[in-house]
């Protein structure tokens, strides 16, 4: 290609970061490229909850029409805010290898001493699974970008937050007062960023498929398609994690409600040639007493 190829990206520190790795496996194959900042529906409202927003890819939107309309060629995205459905006319061009999966809490102090705790996110996952874990305390919301989160905590009368640890590592900002949350499961495609263009852009797409990694690609699509069937969009309290080993697919998922109070889990190992992990994965988890009550109350 003789021009620079195009990157849409939203404009946080964490979304540059991710678009400027994508700028040096770009030029792995030979390609030049461009950063296109758009600001998202997700970036605009800090103030509602993201599950009361009620629109579908509330960070990708805006860099979804940019890619249709030819404003830009590629559009970057953290995976766990893209819808499972993408738009018709764009793929997926590549998918580099994962950052941390987990997530971490954020405390004011050392540790968390005995008692009730106030812990802040805006994610109803972490809500759920925290509350579950811990049915004494309470959370409120936080929204914005890493940096103004981590102001906020400080600021305010909270005992800890909830971050992505792939989020803080890359901007370099893990606090000294971090705990990684090893027992949380993570949003479906965690630590995962998708790189998508246009369907027909064969020119540019297929040089793009070297730089793939086929392990990430294979374990995100799997925990995709597990929150695809459950249907349940970012506002759904639904967390997936895959890992391979050799031959085999490690997989575990769960679905908790937003009080915390039912918590449902499902692990199992699977041949990697197994059709539909994920999509069997879910038929697993709701064949469970009162999974699918559950999973229809969350969406009403």
């Amino acid at each position: 290609m003789s021009s620079p190829v195009r990157i849409g990206t939203r404009d946080s520190a964490l979304a540059l970061w991710q678009a400027q790795h994508v700028q040096g496996l770009l030029k792995e194959v030979g390609l030049e490229s461009v950063l296109v900042p758009v600001k998202s529906t997700g970036d605009l409202n800090l103030t509602q909850p993201l599950y009361e927003i009620g629109v579908t890819g509330v960070f990708t939107k805006e860099l979804d029409v940019a890619l249709l309309n030819n404003q830009i060629d590629l559009a970057v995205h953290s995976m766990k805010d893209v819808p499972t459905l993408l738009p018709k006319g764009l793929s997926t061009a590549f998918v580099p290898e994962r950052g941390s999966v987990l997530d971490v809490i954020v405390m004011k102090s050392d540790r968390l001493e005995k008692g009730n705790h106030v812990i802040a996110t805006s994610s109803l996952r972490r809500q759920a699974q925290w509350l579950n874990r811990y049915p004494n305390d309470s959370v409120v919301p936080l929204r914005g970008n890493v940096q103004t989160r981590l102001e906020k905590l400080n600021k305010e009368n909270w005992h800890g937050a909830i971050f992505a640890q792939a989020g803080l590592e890359r901007l370099n900002l893990i606090p000294k007062n971090t705990l990684t949350l090893d027992w949380m499961l993570p949003a479906p495609a965690q630590g995962a960023i998708m790189v998508i263009g246009r369907t027909n852009d064969s020119q540019l797409l297929g040089p793009l498929k070297s730089l793939n990694h086929a392990t990430t690609a294979l374990c995100v699509s799997a925990e995709r398609d597990f929150l695809r069937t459950l249907q349940g969009g970012c506002s759904a309290p639904i967390g997936a994690w895959a890992t391979i080993d050799k031959d085999k697919m490690w997989f575990k998922g769960c679905l908790t409600d937003l009080d915390g109070k039912s918590h449902f889990v499902v692990e199992e190992v699977f041949d990697i040639n197994t059709d539909d992990i994920g999509h069997k994965a879910a038929e697993i988890l709701l064949h469970q007493k009162g999974a699918g009550e559950l999973l229809n109350r969350i969406k009403e």
